[in-house]
């Protein structure tokens, strides 16, 4: 337990903290990463280029000191980011480690305004925050690997199949390379992918959404070709061009909380922009298979149709739902964007919302929805990357 001191300390040093979070976080970053090099096997290196990894820390480490007194009240985001930690293979060894640099940089960012007290509260208050993290992915740990057919961390899996969905997105079938079953996941999960890329000094890991309700024997991940000169690139191209079938690669076991609610049977929509649809996939070919019957509404925004995936498998999908409405939206066609008058005319009002696609494209739909009165129980996202602040206001 936190002494009253210290959490009085890390209290009144939040907005501090706050005002330089970027500038500590990317200090943390460079100082860690030149110490200890192995962590870039793990750390995505995109993520770290654009800055979004410095922000999301940031923003933990601040919502870490403002709930101090009740850490209870984080616990929904510390379960979030454990499935990804789960899913990248973060042991509890990497903790120490972390500290130790984040308090290094907290340091030489505030200099001598951060004292010996502030340090040592710091300190203590991080300690409690790992530990809840260690605990929770320990547990998570054990349950993946207990599962029928589940293992930790990563495990060697062949690509069956490759298939072209769109100008831009993929498809890969992907089965255990040991012959095994994989396990049953919810629909909405995603896995990791762990790639040693020709040319590159370290490995490099991405989360991809399971693109097809759970099937006993494979995966399918669907991935965009991002540009080459998009630092995420060097994944999504080496994908494309570099991974064919028979070859193998390293999977995650699934993980995520942004799943479908299956035991519900009321209205539920499914809203995506661009390659935000495979999750859905997984979500609507679920209910078209287990609740055929249940209202169901799929809103797909891609900016042309050249490049929108899975648009025959959506309609194959609708024909054995009685109950079901499915419209693509193209930017560069008249009409081409899911408007407020779309929503409000198509959803029901008593409707459960999954909501994925690129952040503003999220934000615009979240902002709508809540305009029309929908609640914030009923709306469900993910974005992909780490955590960042929606600007729904």
């Amino acid at each position: 337990m936190l002494s009253q001191e210290t959490r009085e300390i890390v209290k009144a040093t939040a907005p501090v903290l706050a005002e330089h979070g970027t500038k500590i976080t990317s200090e943390f970053y460079k100082t860690m990463f030149e110490a200890h090099p192995e962590l870039l096997n793990i750390f995505n290196h995109a993520n770290q280029s654009q800055g979004r990894q410095q922000a999301a820390l940031a923003n933990t480490v601040y919502a870490a000191a403002v709930h101090i007194d009740n850490l209870e009240n984080i616990l929904p985001a510390v379960v979030q980011i454990a499935h990804k930690h789960v899913s990248l293979g973060i042991k509890p060894e990497h903790y120490p480690i972390v500290g130790e640099y984040l308090l290094k940089a907290i340091k030489t960012v505030l200099g001598d305004a951060a004292t010996d007290d502030i340090i040592n509260a710091w300190g203590e208050a991080y300690g409690v925050i790992a530990d809840a993290f260690i605990g929770v992915e320990a547990n998570m740990y054990e349950q993946t690997e207990e599962k029928e057919n589940g293992w930790k961390f990563f495990k060697d899996f062949t690509v069956a199949r490759k298939v072209k969905e769109s100008d831009i997105i993929t498809s890969f079938y992907l089965k255990p390379a040991d012959g095994l079953d994989v396990p049953e996941y919810k629909a909405g999960q995603y896995i990791s992918v762990r790639l040693n890329i020709p040319g590159q000094e370290y490995t490099h890991i991405r989360q991809y959404s399971l693109s097809q309700a759970s099937r006993p024997d494979e995966f399918r991940i669907s991935v965009k070709r991002e540009a080459d000169n998009d630092p995420n690139g060097v994944v999504s191209v080496h994908l494309h061009e570099s991974v064919n079938e028979g070859d193998t690669i390293e999977v995650s076991a699934p993980a995520g909380e942004f799943v479908l609610d299956e035991s519900k049977t009321t209205p539920v929509a499914f809203i995506s922009g661009g390659v935000g649809i495979t999750p859905m996939m997984s979500m609507f070919e679920t209910v078209a298979t287990k609740t055929p019957d249940r209202p169901t509404v799929f809103l797909h925004g891609a900016r042309n149709e050249a490049i929108a995936a899975f648009q025959d498998d959506v309609s194959r999908l609708a024909d054995g739902m009685p109950n079901v409405m499915y419209q693509a939206f193209y930017s560069d066609q008249p009409n081409g964007f899911i408007t407020r008058d779309v929503l409000e005319r198509l959803i029901e009002a008593d409707s459960d919302i999954y909501v994925c696609g690129p952040v503003p494209f999220m934000e615009a739909m979240i902002r709508e929805l809540q305009a029309i009165g929908f609640g914030e129980e009923q709306i469900h996202y993910e974005f992909f990357g780490p955590s960042v602040q929606l600007q729904l206001a």
